[in-house]
């Protein structure tokens, strides 16, 4: 009798020393950072009085990406990422801690919240480029979806937790605890973790080398056709699938239900993610790579549902559908690192993760301003009727 090996899982992400660490501060700083969120957006609408200057904060959190995440990206592959990794914590630990002044202004607020905007995306390259030397090629993507995991149950309960916890302490209290969930991290990477080395130790470290080396970056995802269309895909499945948030509010309403039913479709999305992401996570690394196609198109599908005007309750199941195919990541993250040179992986990762959220951001604000001229579900429909060709097409051609 043959014995198969067994299916590399979250498990077995588990065992490899140093990685629960890994997934603690990863869980501890998410959990302080939305919570913070929404401490920032209630004090500053305190303060203010408006509405826009408290939307500010989402804008100010989503904007460095597409800055930071390119001028900055090659730092991830300059340093080793466990200093990297490490030093980002303390930097935005510094910052929150000092949006706790007395008397910081609206706008000195804001402006330390961009600085946390701009580390963000370098502190998630050189994170995913540490994973990619620590686990091999059929655990990386294990790693990969078990920190989205954590991400998107943090968003499940991070939001509403927050604010419970602002009415109950105030929101300079949660400012502050979030300061600490920063310092925490720090300490579990810098002590908990092994080292990785450097994708490329031996370039520049001045400023003009390191904004060189982040544009030759760039210049290797230009020209890599097969990598161009894996993280065009990375890019397209989310892109399309997270209008469902942006309109959630107005869907609602158009429905005929109370504006806190939005908090549906909010949770739907972020369930359906992690749910895929834990059954695909038990599949082969073979079995995960022949369900790209299907998953990235099956995200897509669901939102077309929305033409025929469904219920909240079922609106949240359709987009509950359509999260569970952000999984295709497990499957195309392993090809993606194949199809990246070690000495760039932490370049890439960081402009991969940068252009995720840009175009996140961008869809939900088009879909927005879409929103206010058509009714919210023909929008949500016409983005899957749109969206659901283009997906179907990169992950053929990758």
């Amino acid at each position: 009798m043959v014995r198969t090996a067994p299916v590399p899982g979250v498990r077995s992400v588990l065992r490899v020393p140093g990685m629960r660490a890994v997934f603690v501060a990863h869980a501890v700083s998410m959990a302080g950072t939305l919570a913070a969120e929404v401490a920032l957006s209630i004090l500053i609408f305190q303060r203010t009085g408006s509405a826009l200057w408290s939307a500010l904060v989402l804008v100010c959190s989503f904007l460095p990406y597409a800055v930071g995440g390119t001028i900055l990206s090659s730092l991830a592959d300059r340093f080793r990422p466990r200093r990297v990794l490490v030093y980002c914590d303390l930097l935005s630990a510094v910052c929150v801690a000092a949006m706790l002044i007395p008397g910081m202004p609206t706008l000195g607020l804001l402006g330390l919240l961009l600085v946390t905007g701009f580390v963000a995306p370098l502190f998630q390259g050189a994170r995913a480029a540490s994973l990619s030397h620590l686990l091999d090629g059929d655990l990386f993507p294990v790693g990969r979806s078990l920190l989205r995991t954590i991400s998107q149950t943090a968003v499940v309960t991070g939001f509403a937790v927050g604010s419970v916890l602002v009415a109950a302490v105030g929101p300079l209290w949660l400012l502050a605890v979030d300061a600490c969930s920063f310092v925490i991290s720090a300490a579990l990477i810098g002590y908990c973790t092994p080292a990785a080395p450097a994708g490329d130790p031996d370039g520049e470290r001045t400023l003009q080398a390191m904004v060189k080396g982040s544009a030759e970056g760039l210049q290797h995802l230009r020209t890599n056709r097969a990598l161009r269309q894996l993280v065009l895909l990375t890019w397209a499945v989310p892109g399309f699938s997270s209008v469902g948030d942006g309109l959630a509010v107005a869907y609602t309403a158009e429905a005929g239900s109370a504006a806190t039913a939005a908090g549906w479709l909010f949770t739907g999305y972020a369930i359906g993610t992690v749910v895929g992401e834990l059954v695909v996570a038990r599949l082969s690394p073979d079995a995960r790579r022949r369900l790209i196609t299907p998953l990235a198109f099956g995200s897509q599908i669901p939102l077309i549902g929305f033409f025929l005007g469904p219920s909240v309750v079922v609106a949240a199941a359709l987009l509950a559908l359509s999260g569970a195919g952000f999984a295709c990541n497990q499957g195309i993250d392993p090809l993606i690192l194949a199809a990246t040179a070690p000495g760039y992986r932490g370049r890439l990762f960081t402009v991969q993760t940068s252009g995720l959220m840009t175009v996140q951001g961008v869809g939900v604000a088009l879909s927005g301003a879409l929103g206010t001229q058509l009714h919210p579900g023909v929008v949500i429909g016409a983005t899957g009727l749109v969206g659901a060709p283009v997906v179907l097409l990169l992950a053929r051609r990758r």
